[in-house]
C-alpha cells in the first residue's frame, strides 16, 4: 500500500484501498439477514398457508432496526466477552454477533411455519435483534477506519453490497427453493451469514478503538445513555415546529410500508408463481437505484424542499400501480410495470426525504440526531404496519391498496404546512452549515439502505 495518506492518493488508486475491498464486504453481510424477517420470511409464510394476520405482523419483528440506538451506547462503551477482547471492541462485538446471528438464521431455516408459525417469529425476531446490533458495529468501524473525505466512498461500495446481498437473500433464494426446498435453501443462507466472521477477522481495528479512544470511562450507564439519547432529542424537540416536524417525519414512509408489507400475499393470490415473483428482484433494484439518483438530482436541482415534496407526491400517486394490478390478476407486464414504478418512486422518496433528515441534524448531535429520527421514520412502519395483514384480510385487495394511499396523505398535509412555515432553508440548525453549502454536500448515498 501506498505511503500516501489515503486522502492524497490518486482516485484510481483509491480502489485498491483494502479497507474499501471490507466495506463492501460489511455491507453485504448487512444485506444478507434483512429479508430473514421481511420479505422472503413473508414469501415462506405465504407458501405455507399462514393468515395474512400472521405475515402482517413480521413487520413487527423488524422493530429492532428501529430501536437499535437503544442498546447502541452498550456496544459502544462495554467491553467484549471473554477472549474475544484481544480482537479489540469492533472487531470483538463482530466476532461474537456474528456466529450467534449465523445459529439463530439456522434455526428460523429448520422451523416449521406452516404447521408452528410461532417459533419461526421468535426465530426471525433474534435475527433481526442480532442483525441490527451487527449494524451498529458495523457503521461504527466505518466512521472510525476512514478520514471524512473518504466516507462518500465507503457508504458507495457499502450500498452495493449490501444491495447485492438483497438480491441473493431475495431472489436467489427463492429460484433455489424450486431446487432444493426451503429448509435447504435458508440453511445455505445461514452458512454464508456465518462466513462474515472471516471477514472480521480479515479487517484491521480501528485505530482510535485500538488505542483506548473509546474505553469504557468514569461516566455511568445512565449518564452514557443521557447524553446519548436525551440530550439530543431535547435539541430537537424545542424548535420551532419540531412536533410538526416529527409527526411528518413518523408518518411519511406509513402508507408505502404498509403497500409494501403485503406485496408476497397479494401477488400470490393474483396468481402468480415463486418463478415470477423470483424475477421482480433485479427490477426492483434497478427501479430503486435510478430513482435514488434523480432524486438526488432534484435535490440539488430545485432544493430539498421542492424536492421532497414532488416525489413525496410521486411516492402516493405510484401506490395506485397496486390498484391497477389489483384488478390485473395474473398479468406480468402490470406486474412488473408495477415493481418498477413502486421501485423508482420510492427511490426518489428516499433521497429526497433522507437530505431532509440530515438537514434536521445539529453539527453537534450529527450521529445520534440521524439515528433517532431515522429509527423514528420507521416506527410506524414496524408498529401500525404489523395491522396491515388485519387490514388487508377484512376488507379486500382493492380496498386495502386504496387505503394505503388515503395513509400517505396525513404526512402529505404535515408537509404543505411544513414547507410553509418552516421551509428546510430556515429550519437548518443554528449550528448546521447553510442551506446552499447542504444542498451541495448532501447525496442520497449517506443514508443506512434498511
Amino acid at each position: 500500500m501506498s505511503d500516501l495518506a489515503p486522502d492524497d492518493r490518486p482516485r484510481a488508486a483509491l480502489w485498491w484501498d483494502r479497507r474499501l475491498w471490507l466495506m463492501a464486504g460489511f455491507g453485504f453481510m448487512a444485506g444478507l439477514p434483512l429479508p430473514l424477517s421481511g420479505f422472503t420470511l413473508r414469501q415462506w409464510l405465504a407458501e405455507g398457508g399462514a393468515p395474512l394476520a400472521v405475515i402482517g405482523l413480521t413487520a413487527n419483528i423488524a422493530l429492532a432496526y428501529s430501536l437499535k440506538f437503544l442498546w447502541a451506547p452498550s456496544l459502544d462503551h462495554c467491553l467484549p466477552p471473554g477472549p474475544l477482547r484481544r480482537l479489540g471492541q469492533r472487531r470483538g462485538w463482530l466476532a461474537a454477533i456474528q456466529p450467534a446471528l449465523a445459529l439463530a438464521a439456522a434455526i428460523l431455516a429448520i422451523s416449521q411455519p406452516a404447521v408452528s408459525p410461532g417459533p419461526a417469529l421468535a426465530a426471525a425476531a433474534l435475527v433481526a435483534f442480532l442483525s441490527a446490533s451487527q449494524d451498529i458495529v458495523i457503521d461504527a468501524w466505518r466512521i472510525e477506519v476512514f478520514p471524512q473525505r473518504l466516507q462518500g466512498m465507503a457508504l458507495a461500495v457499502y450500498v452495493w453490497g449490501y444491495r447485492v446481498a438483497l438480491l441473493i437473500a431475495t431472489t436467489g433464494v427463492l429460484a433455489a427453493v424450486g431446487w432444493i426446498g426451503w429448509h435447504a435453501a435458508l440453511l445455505a443462507l445461514a452458512a454464508l451469514i456465518g462466513a462474515g466472521v472471516v471477514l472480521t477477522l480479515l479487517a484491521p481495528e480501528p485505530a482510535m478503538v485500538a488505542g483506548g479512544g473509546n474505553a469504557p470511562g468514569p461516566v455511568s450507564l445512565l449518564g452514557r445513555l443521557r447524553h446519548a439519547v436525551l440530550e439530543p432529542l431535547l435539541d430537537i424537540v424545542v424548535r420551532p415546529g419540531a412536533w410538526t416536524v416529527l409527526a411528518f417525519v413518523a408518518l411519511f414512509k406509513l402508507g408505502e410500508a404498509m403497500a409494501g408489507i403485503m406485496t408476497v400475499p397479494f401477488y400470490r393470490s393474483l396468481g402468480f408463481d415463486r418463478p415470477t415473483i423470483a424475477g421482480i428482484g433485479p427490477l426492483s433494484l434497478g427501479g430503486t437505484m435510478a430513482g435514488i439518483m434523480l432524486g438526488g438530482w432534484l435535490v440539488a436541482r430545485i432544493g430539498v424542499g421542492r424536492a421532497l415534496l414532488w416525489t413525496g407526491w410521486t411516492q402516493t400517486v405510484a401506490m395506485g400501480m397496486y390498484l391497477v394490478l389489483a384488478f390485473s390478476p395474473g398479468d406480468q407486464t402490470i406486474l412488473y410495470a408495477t415493481v418498477v414504478a413502486e421501485a423508482f418512486a420510492q427511490g426518489m422518496a428516499d433521497a429526497a426525504f433522507l437530505t431532509y433528515l440530515s438537514g434536521l441534524c445539529s453539527l453537534a448531535f450529527t450521529a445520534t440526531h440521524y439515528a433517532l429520527l431515522s429509527s423514528l421514520a420507521s416506527i410506524a412502519i414496524h408498529t401500525l404496519g404489523g395491522f396491515s395483514g388485519v387490514l388487508a384480510e377484512q376488507v379486500g385487495w382493492k380496498e386495502f391498496y386504496a387505503l394505503c394511499m388515503l395513509a400517505a396523505l396525513p404526512s402529505m398535509v404535515l408537509m404543505l404546512r411544513l414547507l410553509r412555515r418552516f421551509p428546510p432553508d430556515r429550519h437548518l440548525p443554528r449550528s448546521n452549515a447553510s442551506s446552499r453549502e447542504f444542498d451541495r454536500s448532501a447525496t442520497p448515498g449517506d443514508r443506512r439502505p434498511d
